[in-house]
Formats: C-alpha cells, structure tokens, sequence
C-alpha cells in the first residue's frame, strides 16, 4: 500500500455498533489513519475476493449502450423539471440538510422511510397503475427507471445464483469485478424450486432511491474520518429498513470529467479525489483494509445477502456532478399506503354514529380498544400525514397521486380527533364509576402524551426549515 504509512495503536476491534464506540474508535486512531486499498494497489482484487465477495462491479461496457442512454437522460430531465429536493433528516437528535437531492420512485402506494423522514413513491407506470403525470418527460422517465429496475433485478438475480454456486463448489475464482466478456454462469440443475424463489424475491426491487449532487456547490462536505479517503457526499452506513438479506443495486453516473484514475501519478496516494468512488469497510473492523471503488460513467454495483448488514458503505465525492439509482427492497408491511389505510379502519371501527356537527360516540370503552385507537391516531399523524405535509409540494411537481389519499386519511385523522374527545367526554361524565375513569385516562394518557411531546418537535421542525442554512 502506498498511502500515508501511519500504524494502528491497537488491534481490538470495535463490534458494538453505536454513537459512543466511534467516538472510541476516534480516540483509539487519534492522529493515525486505518489502511484502504485502491484499484493501484497490488492486493487491491484479492482483499475484495476474500473479504468484500458479496460486493459486486459490473463495468460500464456491460451494460446495455441503449439503456445507458436513456437512464442518463432520464436523470437530467428529472433535474431539469426541478423533481429531485434535499431531505431534512434527523441524526443523533439533530436536524440537517442532506447534502445529497432526492427522489424516490417505485411501486404505487409505497414509502420508504431513513433517517427518521418517510419519502413517498412517484408511482412507476407497473401494469394496473392509474398514475398521471404532470408532463409526458416525467413519465417517460419514470418508465425508464422501471426499465433500469427490471434489467438490474435479472443481473442481481445472476450474481445470486453465481455466488452460490461458488459457494457450493467452495472455490474462490468468480471475479467481483465483472466486465463485458465474463462467461455467465447459470444456475443449472443444481438449485431447486425454493432456491429461486429466494433469489428473486431478494432482487424484487420495488422503490429506487434516486440521488443528486454537484461538489462544486457544496464546499462544506465532511471528510471520511477512519481512512483519510477524503471529502464525503454520504457519510459511512448501513442502508434502513430494507427486507432482510435483501440485495441493493446500484447505478452510477457521473455527468461529465476526468474518466480514468490518474495511475501514472507518482505523487498521488490513496484514491483519486477527482473521481467519484464508493467506499466499504467491514462494519467497526480495525483489521481489514477498507476499499475505495471508483466509479466510472454507467457502472453499477450490488450488494449482496447480508453484505449491508455486515458491512458499511460511504459514497466519496470527486469533482463532476453525479446521479446514481439505487434500487432497494424496502421493508413494506408498515409503509404502504393499503397498510395505513387498514390501520386507519381498525380505529374508526369504534365509532358508534357521528353528529352533524362531527361529534362521535363509542361502541367500546374498553382500554384495550380506546389504546389501539390512540395508537394509530399517533401513527398516521406522525409517520404519514406530518411527513407528507412537511415536505410540502415536493411530490406535486412530478404528479398528483398523493393528492387523493392524503386527504382521505386526513379525514380519517379529524375523525379520531373526535374520538378522542369522545373518551374525555366519558371522563368528564357524571355518573361514571372513578375506577372506569382511571381505567380510561391509562389507557390513552401515554399516546396524547407521546402526541404532544411530537406535535412540539414537528413545530420546531418547521420553524428550522424556514429558516436560512446558515442560522440552522
């Protein structure tokens, strides 16, 4: 390796993952850089082979010459009509702009949600959809990246099925890095039925989460604090709430600039700061040398089995504007639009009648059932209709789909307002036994509590976003 030779204090390695164990590893590097590899170094392919076998590199010329072409321009016109915004997320209790804009697209009805912020699909026009968008370039972009998704999850399926194979026959020649005249592998005779299943629906990717940003117009952006790799447009992670042992793929694109790494320059140690790359590490590893991948224009990456879990990655920045689709199975039994709107039907199942003035009575007073209506109260005024509103018209500008079922549930939500006036009602009745009103006021005292702590929170939330960045 030749990067700054600077030597590890100690040799543990840091396993618990939290706030305080990197503050710890921190303190433990003090002014010492843990080692990294570039594609430069000689050991470079066989660290990946033994210790990153589940991250995979298909090259730019492996991909399709036409299905480059219209993901690319796919990205600019996304761009160009304004659709891709900064995400306000929550980090150690603190609120910040993403550095990185954003969209997602994927399957209607689904969200994704990272960083405490729930993002909405733009519905991708799959068979049945009823999506209408706002200009025929949205559409036909949308289309495109259900396209991209279709392409990569048969490519992610075919990386599956050559790990294991090549973890069957317990060999260790399938190369990580694969470019267009690698011989595929087929799965054969030696899979059965559930074996393919599994795979696919590892690949069934049904969002992508779409990214954007330009280094140049960000002077601010961390720098990597383990190895010394450099300047950051996403920090070291574990991609949130994605179906277990799921893969993830990705698609990179660099909008114009240098192509190739500068490996002729002597001067130069460690990655190339002119090129974007991804970076990956085993997760709190001291011991391993983490890896600097650079990213050309089109090349796609993928991440296999439990490769997020184990591992972390960070995006380091190079110097021309970049996109990238990252296409996910994200873990939806409590993210979709059908879910919450169930939710929402359990709670209103307590409704006796409603008055013309929108009072409502009870069919139960029982804690269990007064609980659970306060339950979801919280749930979908929190995880939906606050983190719909919040992001104000972000979703409007691509296509109205939202519209609708926002204002459905937030039907629902002013009819559980009324509930829950209702149960106070109750409280306050005359008549009504003192161990009863007790039982009551229990049942529902955490969730009104827990209702404003957050109605406070998400006050303070809007107030930060109106303000400039540099006041925040």
């Amino acid at each position: 390796m030749h990067r700054r030779d600077k030597h590890r204090k100690t040799r543990k390695q840091i396993k618990v993952i939290c706030f305080e164990e990197k503050l710890r590893l921190l303190e433990e590097l003090e002014d010492t850089w843990l080692p990294y590899l570039t594609p430069k170094d000689d050991e470079f392919y066989q660290q990946w082979q033994l210790k990153y076998p589940k991250l995979i590199l298909r090259e730019a010329a492996s991909v399709p010459e036409l299905l480059h072409k219209e993901v690319q321009q796919a990205f600019l016109t996304l761009h160009k009509h304004g659709c891709l915004f900064r995400d306000l997320v929550r980090i150690q209790g603190k609120d910040l702009l993403t550095p990185v804009s954003r969209i997602l697209i994927g399957n209607p009805g689904c969200t994704y949600k990272y960083l405490n912020t729930r993002l909405f699909t733009v519905p991708w026009p799959v068979k049945g959809s009823d999506a209408k968008y706002n200009e025929a370039e949205i559409a036909a972009a949308c289309q495109t990246f259900l396209k991209l998704n279709s392409y990569l999850q048969v490519e992610t399926i075919q990386a599956l099925e050559e790990l294991a194979a090549k973890e069957k026959a317990n060999i260790d020649a399938v190369p990580v890095c694969i470019g267009p005249d690698f011989p595929r592998v087929g799965m054969g005779s030696s899979f059965d039925g559930h074996d393919e299943i599994d795979m696919k629906n590892r690949a069934a990717y049904n969002v992508t989460l779409l990214n954007f940003m330009d280094p140049q117009k960000m002077p601010y952006l961390k720098e990597e604090p383990y190895f010394g790799m450099g300047k950051m447009a996403v920090s070291w992670h574990h991609d949130e709430n994605l179906v277990d042992r799921s893969a993830v793929a990705v698609y990179s694109y660099s909008c114009e600039g240098p192509e190739e790494e500068s490996e002729d320059d002597p001067q130069l140690e460690g990655r190339d700061p002119d090129i974007w790359h991804v970076g990956f590490k085993i997760s709190w590893d001291i011991e391993t040398p983490g890896l600097a991948i650079p990213l050309h224009q089109g090349d796609c990456y993928f991440m296999l089995d439990d490769l997020n879990a184990t591992h972390q990655h960070c995006v380091l920045a190079g110097l021309p504007p970049r996109f990238s689709s990252t296409h996910r199975v994200a873990e939806c039994s409590t993210g979709t639009l059908e879910y919450i709107l169930q939710r929402c039907q359990v709670a209103l199942q307590n409704v006796r009648e409603e008055a013309d003035n929108g009072e409502i009575s009870l069919k139960s007073l029982e804690s269990v059932v007064l609980k659970q209506g306060e339950e979801i109260h919280n749930e979908v005024e929190f995880e939906w209709l606050r983190q719909f509103w919040f992001q104000g018209s972000r979703y409007k500008k691509c296509t109205d789909w939202w519209c609708q079922p926002m204002s459905q549930l937030e039907e629902m939500w002013r009819k559980m307002e009324w509930l829950t006036s209702a149960v106070l009602r109750e409280v306050r009745r005359e008549g009504v036994p003192m161990e009863q009103k007790n039982e009551m006021l229990t049942s529902i005292l955490a969730s009104i509590t827990t209702r404003q702590n957050l109605r406070r929170e998400w006050h303070a939330r809007i107030y930060l976003i109106l303000l400039p960045e540099t006041e925040r």
